[in-house]
């Protein structure tokens, strides 16, 4: 294979072919110029290592916490794919892995020792007659879940759970709806495409790939290898198309261990990894049917993990990302050359098996060297990679700072930041025992060393749980003749609504203005509204980035969030926060929505119009139509637009305006 860099005179001018050219025969120190400047690039598209890092911190304690409140018999979750790793790539899907806690897989009989076999239901893993990473699911035991029942098929007097029939069993579980792609059911919701996987967890390290363990002599280092052996893997409902059982198969994934081997690459390695899923979607995959896709993303893991392995690359780092990347290139290129992708973790499992063969190699082969032959110029066929690429060779003096502290401006960073913590804030429990659970859980966490985005995570956590606890408690004592009672249940409910306040951002102040109406105060819920009428940070586009740090630059990450912050207002679809919300909230219900997202300047229009209309009948109306001028100007995301208008409509009907109002639902 040809060289990646060879000496080449540049010519004073030249046309877009004979700069394509020239791109592949710059010096050594061009090349690492160039390494530089796609490195800046990588890291404003993939983001900088802090970035990452945040991305990564909020999804393992909200991980946490949501899996130490689940009972014994609930199923587990945990975020898997690209999500988890700390990408957020445009049209990225999200990935979710779901499992029994009490139904674990065993690799022999020896191992049932390790279990309370009166209380949890045992699966053997049977893998002598299924091709390298897969496997038979055998019950062991007559009792288990309704799912697992209806799944199982005998065979040779043995019942096992059919990996197709689970598959078409939970396919739709998480969301209605959904359809089967791969061992998954996926759909979209809005637009966010997800991926759900009903699988088995086991506790131990598959027999099968122990060699992996003998391998790791240079990387990863000893602590990471224990970590991922004791995590264990997983089973995918999905079976291998050339074996011999594939409708009762199961796949044998390593997500979490490759989620921690993700962990433990530098900032480099990741940016390669990430440069790779790049080049895939945007110009490998580009304009190919999902049915023609024959390279993913997980193949272009696999190669940064055996590279990093292999220690063919002494260094990796910013000035090297190109060599890093050239390298990754051509082992993909030999493997399907070769016709053999090896499993990381158990090589015999040849991953291009099933679909990379014949033909359909060929063709996936002379299109992967046409790339190879243009050498780096590949690179200028990726639109979100080219400026970068094409400012630094025609400025050759060009200076690159790598330094990625300033790659990224304090607004941003923080608007990405409640960006993800607004997305994982929808804990809301509607009964008392399960707030407790929560609550008890994130004091027990918060002994436990975390990071200063885990913190925050658990701060907006709190916030949420105490919102829906203290309407599902006023909700309880509502109907009640005993006064005391009442009284006592209101005092606790302001109590945490008032907490929930103190350190929650912006929106989380409109919980107390809807318990206020609900309760019929009306002036102290009019005094709520007019102490959040302030202006709050939307993305970092939304708010001058002087003003925002004159104003809390430089401050605690709990100090902007309460300053800066106003996110959509959640309402859990199972608890009655004011009776003119209740149908909307039974049709969400009923569409299996389980909470409702409200626009913040939605919902404090329309709480100052329902209010005034008990006080001031001309505020009432100026208040109505500030939520009409608001709806109509369309100041909202596309999400929260629907519930907008209906909430417009709801407020037209009460003041009497009912032709508006069928207008707007």
């Amino acid at each position: 294979m040809r060289p990646l860099l060879r000496e080449y005179q540049a010519p004073m001018s030249f046309s877009f072919y004979s700069f394509l050219h020239y791109l592949n025969f710059i010096s050594e120190t061009g090349i690492q110029h160039l390494s530089e400047s796609v490195f800046v690039g990588l890291c404003r598209i993939v983001g900088t290592s802090e970035q990452v890092r945040m991305r990564r911190d909020l999804i393992d304690i909200d991980e946490t916490v949501a899996n130490k409140v689940r009972t014994s018999n609930q199923d587990m979750r945990m975020w898997s794919g690209s999500q988890r790793e700390g990408f957020r790539l445009k049209g990225s899907d999200v990935d979710f892995m779901y499992w029994f806690n009490n139904h674990p897989v065993i690799w022999d009989l020896s191992q049932t020792q390790f279990y309370n076999v009166h209380r949890q239901t045992l699966v053997l893993s049977v893998s002598s007659e299924s091709p390298p990473g897969f496997t038979l699911l055998q019950l062991l035991t007559r009792r288990a879940d309704i799912r697992v029942l209806s799944a199982l098929v005998t065979v040779n007097g043995g019942l096992y759970i059919s990996s197709s029939k689970y598959r078409e069993i939970t396919c739709s579980e998480v969301v209605p709806n959904s359809t089967v792609h791969g061992p998954c059911g996926s759909g979209t919701v809005g637009s966010l495409e997800y991926d759900n996987a009903h699988c088995f967890a086991c506790d131990f390290w598959p027999p099968s790939a122990s060699s992996w363990i003998d391998r790791c002599h240079t990387w990863p280092q000893p602590q990471v290898v224990r970590d991922i052996v004791r995590s264990g893997c997983h089973f995918v409902a999905i079976g291998h198309k050339l074996g011999n059982h594939e409708s009762i198969e199961w796949r044998i994934s390593f997500s979490q261990a490759e989620q921690i081997l993700v962990y433990s690459m530098n900032h480099c390695q990741f940016l390669t990894y990430g440069l790779l899923k790049l080049l895939l979607k945007e110009v490998i995959n580009n304009g190919v049917g999902d049915n023609e896709k024959l390279l993913c993303s997980y193949h272009m893991k696999t190669a940064v993990f055996w590279m990093i392995q292999q220690n063919t690359i002494p260094n990796w780092c910013p000035q090297n990302l190109l060599k890093c990347f050239w390298h990754c290139f051509k082992l993909i290129l030999k493997w399907v050359y070769e016709g053999v992708c090896p499993n990381f973790f158990i090589p015999e499992n040849n991953m291009f098996l099933s679909n990379i063969h014949g033909e359909a190699q060929n063709r996936l082969f002379v299109k992967l060297f046409g790339f190879y032959e243009k050498g780096l110029a590949f690179l200028l066929h990726s639109p979100s990679l080219k400026s970068y690429i094409t400012n630094v060779l025609y400025n050759p003096r060009l200076s690159i700072c790598t330094d990625e502290h300033t790659l990224v401006s304090e607004i941003k960073f923080d608007g990405e930041m409640f960006g993800e913590l607004s997305d994982k804030s929808s804990i809301s429990p509607s009964n008392l025992y399960l707030s407790m659970r929560y609550l008890n859980t994130i004091e027990q966490l918060t002994v436990s060393p975390l990071t200063q985005y885990q913190v925050l995570m658990l701060q907006v956590h709190t916030a949420s749980i105490l919102h829906g606890a203290a309407f599902t408690l006023q909700n309880m004592y509502s109907s009640t003749t005993e006064n005391k009672q009442m009284y006592i249940a209101d005092r606790m409910s302001c109590h945490m609504l008032k907490l929930a306040a103190k350190f929650g951002c912006i929106s989380d102040r409109l919980y107390m203005a809807i318990y206020y109406y609900k309760t019929l105060r009306y002036t102290e819920a009019l005094s709520v509204i007019e102490m959040t009428k302030i202006n709050y940070l939307r993305d970092d586009r939304s708010i001058d980035t002087e003003i925002y740090t004159e104003a809390v630059g430089g401050q605690s990450l709990s100090t902007k969030l309460r300053h800066t912050v106003a996110w959509n207002v959640l309402l859990n679809n199972k608890i009655v926060y004011i009776n003119e919300l209740m149908t909307v909230q039974m049709v969400s219900l009923q569409n299996h929505e389980n909470v409702l997202f409200i626009p913040p300047l939605v919902v404090l229009h329309m709480l100052e119009f329902l209010c005034y209309r008990h006080i001031d009948t001309m505020r009432a109306q100026t208040a109505l139509n500030d939520l009409q001028v608001l709806v109509h100007n369309q100041r909202l995301s596309v999400n929260g637009r629907d519930i907008s208008w209906q909430i417009l409509g709801i407020c037209q009907q009460i003041s009497g305006n009912l032709q508006a109002a069928l207008y707007s639902y």
